[in-house]
């Protein structure tokens, strides 16, 4: 019985000393209410931009709607608005504005991901491009999003986008 106590004791600092795990992802609950995000976006080409998102969404039984608003640090604005569909206990449809068609959104545990194409130059000459995003939502509650972008199968682009509940927040994990 004296031998049992210690050993237990030993095993119970063990499991305490591995790290928690964040929950699984829904994005209802993530995004439900403000959020904030700052972001970058670099090209092969050399081109690169940063932005900040301030994001608020609704609920209504299972649709997400998610408005973002943009501020590029070149004082470019810009709107787009997300509607998510829960289809499943781990998936969602959704669609934006500018995304051709629907995209399909799978999680597995703390993590979505999703691709989708989008036209870069609506209204002229077609630019599409497709998006891969993986959103993982990190144990202190906060969501890294990062995205490659390929044009014809071809990498282009990646974007990284830090999301956070406060403004504060985001800023601290500004990518």
């Amino acid at each position: 019985m004296t031998l049992l106590r210690p050993l237990a004791l030993l095993l119970f600092a063990a499991l305490a000393s591995f790290p928690a795990h964040a929950a699984d992802l829904r994005l209802e609950d993530f995004f439900k209410g403000k959020t904030y995000a700052y972001g970058s976006f670099g090209a092969i080409n050399g081109m690169s931009r940063s932005f900040r998102v301030d994001l608020t969404g609704h609920v209504r039984g299972k649709v997400l709607s998610l408005r973002e608003d943009f501020r590029y640090d070149d004082g470019e604005r810009d709107t787009k608005t997300w509607i998510f569909t829960r289809t499943g206990p781990k998936t969602y449809t959704g669609t934006r504005e500018d995304v051709l068609g629907e995209t399909t959104v799978h999680i597995s545990g703390n993590t979505a991901r999703f691709t989708y194409r989008v036209d870069l130059n609506p209204g002229g000459d077609p630019n599409i491009v497709r998006f891969y995003d993986k959103l993982v939502l990190q144990d202190d509650g906060t969501l890294r999003n990062t995205a490659l972008v390929t044009k014809f199968l071809f990498p282009v682009a990646r974007v990284r986008v830090n999301f956070a509940p406060t403004l504060a927040g985001a800023k601290a994990i500004k990518p």
